[in-house]
């Protein structure tokens, strides 16, 4: 049985050899994270299990899969592979979402009090008052307790809930709009289920953590920016197609709104023109929500769980479909 994996972001797979070897298994290591249909086809046509972190693996590839009956999404989002296709040709696809869901919900609420509480500003101030020499506070003013306010989460699941949680800790009255959720869990967590207007409209600050699809492209654009208090700030964790960015950049600029905090991009890395670079009220994070020590090795383990699951003939922890 012949495991492939397409493209990876750790610095070695020397681990995944050695379980690979142990379990009898042949298996190749890529780097085609920017690789055309064609060479992927050409490296992939006859794999049993291919494991892909951000090659796109569309209709044209799958088309082409002989072999294949697994492909494992290392990480939570799986917008670079072609779902529907997949199950077409009668290939499962899984995902790992749970791996790093308290790293993505500490750096959601990071850059939500570093936003709410202005701390690029406050470097301002800190550089303006040394070189006065006595403090300036100007950069910074007005600032307002975090303690206390709306707090809205935008898709409510596995990272929203564990956001819910953690802000609640805050005295943080949490708003939220997730049509998925059930009654039942709605219950269970001491919330109801608001529209998104509702969230946007009374909330002091939003976090974002629903996954990304045709109807949730740029579901935050300029009309709902319009809508968010002055005073509010807004942080996307998730994907970078959820907020529009020429939107969002002209609401900072024009201070519809407090300020922003990203950790994700359309493209990736963003481009030196990126609308939001430079704005004084904005934070961007190079895409490391994800990142810990600890989650770095729980993925790794989790998938070769799968790969497991596959040979024993066993379904996958988390199909897709």
């Amino acid at each position: 049985m012949k495991v492939v994996i397409t493209d990876y972001i750790e610095e070695d797979l020397e681990w995944e050899k050695q379980v690979f070897n142990d379990m009898e298994l042949d298996y190749f290591f890529y780097q085609m994270k920017h690789a055309t249909s064609e060479e992927l086809i050409e490296k992939l046509n006859d794999a049993d299990i291919i494991i892909v972190n951000m090659a796109k693996i569309d209709r044209e590839v799958l088309s082409k899969l002989n072999k294949c009956r697994l492909i494992i999404r290392h990480g939570v989002g799986y917008d670079n592979i072609d779902i529907k296709s997949a199950r077409e040709f009668n290939i499962t696809v899984s995902y790992v979402p749970d791996y790093c869901g308290e790293e993505v919900a500490e750096q959601a609420v990071m850059l939500l009090l570093t936003t709410y509480r202005k701390l690029g500003q406050q470097f301002e101030s800190m550089k303006l008052s040394i070189e006065k020499g006595e403090w300036d506070f100007s950069p910074v003013v007005p600032v307002r307790r975090f303690s206390g306010k709306n707090a809205g989460i935008i898709g409510c699941g596995r990272i929203g809930q564990k956001v819910l949680k953690i802000l609640r800790g805050f005295n943080i009255n949490v708003l939220v709009h997730d049509p998925l959720l059930s009654e039942k869990r709605l219950g269970e967590l001491g919330i109801s289920n608001l529209s998104l207007e509702e969230v946007l409209t009374q909330s002091d600050m939003i976090t974002i953590h629903c996954t990304l699809d045709p109807t949730t492209h740029h579901m935050i654009g300029e009309k709902e920016l319009r809508m968010m208090k002055r005073e509010a700030v807004i942080v996307n964790t998730a994907r970078g197609g959820l907020i529009n960015n020429e939107a969002l950049a002209k609401a900072c600029r024009e201070k519809w709104i407090a300020g922003a905090g990203i950790d994700v991009f359309e493209k990736e890395p963003p481009k030196k023109n990126f609308p939001l670079i430079g704005l004084e009220n904005v934070i961007l994070t190079p895409h490391l929500s994800w990142y810990s020590e600890d989650a770095g090795w729980n993925i790794r383990k989790k998938i070769v769980e799968d790969v497991r699951r596959f040979i024993n003939g066993e379904k996958p922890r988390f199909p897709l479909n």
